[in-house]
């Protein structure tokens, strides 16, 4: 089962408060690992104005807010593009992933040329986003026996070896079956029936799996003190001069990708298919 987040995310983000200058799907969808009743996890970056930012009142550095529509329920986090830049110049994965996802909702030239100076920013430091957020994701399926927490840390191990290894960033589990365990499929076959359901019980035991995960983590701890990534991020010049001049109001050179994305795309695909099946 493909799950295709619904077409209308895109007027969506055309209502926001502040320009978008790009919005990305996070979450399962980004993961590979989707269920019927999953939400749509969308992230991106806005642009204050300036009379917002060197004024006595200050714009919303990061506005969230959820709700439900069709039956979909959508979470939609934004940072201002400074706070977002200066979240990229750290080793966080998260924002390394929803800036290079591949579920484009909005787009505009300074994205693209956040996409490019992307490669620039990545450390060898980032495999500590991915150990600790696999240690709280182990912790959490030890406590509840939930499918969710258990592909979250297979996924995010997995991530960071891909990351470390040839420095690629490869969110999606599905994308990274051959270098994990042989029963990863069927886990994932077994998500998208529910968000929150059970480990299925022909699944693997749970020797199997501390073993495998212990694996996994040594394998990238390994791989952090060999990998070729730099020790800090080369893009910090670059960046600062991109915010300045979205500040200032100045062109950026990149030419703007189209607003409606591949996500999108592959939606009206879809669409067309099933008219004619």
């Amino acid at each position: 089962m493909t799950v295709i987040p619904p077409a209308w995310l895109a007027d969506v983000c055309a209502e926001e408060p502040y320009p978008l200058l790009f919005a990305t799907i996070s979450g399962a969808h980004l993961y590979g690992f989707p269920s019927r009743d999953s939400d749509v996890d969308l992230r991106g970056t806005h642009a204050l104005p300036i009379e917002e930012v060197v004024g006595l009142r200050t714009g919303e550095e990061t506005i969230s807010r959820s709700w439900e529509r069709d039956g979909v329920e959508v979470d939609l986090v934004t940072h201002d593009l400074v706070k977002f830049c200066r979240l990229l110049l750290t080793r966080n994965g998260y924002v390394m992933e929803q800036l290079l996802s591949p579920l484009v909702v909005a787009s505009s030239a300074v994205h693209e040329e956040l996409v490019a100076l992307a490669p620039a920013c990545l450390t060898r430091h980032h495999a500590h986003h991915y150990l600790g957020f696999a240690r709280t994701q182990w912790g959490l399926f030890e406590r509840t026996g939930e499918l969710k927490p258990l592909l979250y840390t297979f996924r995010v191990l997995l991530t960071g070896l891909r990351l470390m290894r040839s420095g690629e960033l490869v969110a999606d589990l599905t994308r990274l079956f051959p270098e994990g365990p042989p029963y990863l499929p069927d886990l994932v076959e077994a998500k998208r029936s529910a968000e929150h359901g059970p480990l299925p019980g022909d699944g693997p035991d749970p020797v199997r799996l501390a073993h495998d995960v212990r694996a996994l983590t040594a394998s990238l701890e390994e791989a952090r003190e060999t990998s070729e990534l730099p020790d800090a991020a080369t893009a910090g010049a670059a960046v600062h001069d991109l915010v300045v001049r979205v500040r200032l109001g100045q062109p950026i050179s990149s030419s703007a990708r189209p607003f409606v994305s591949r996500m999108q795309r592959t939606t009206n695909t879809a669409d067309s298919a099933a008219k004619n099946a």
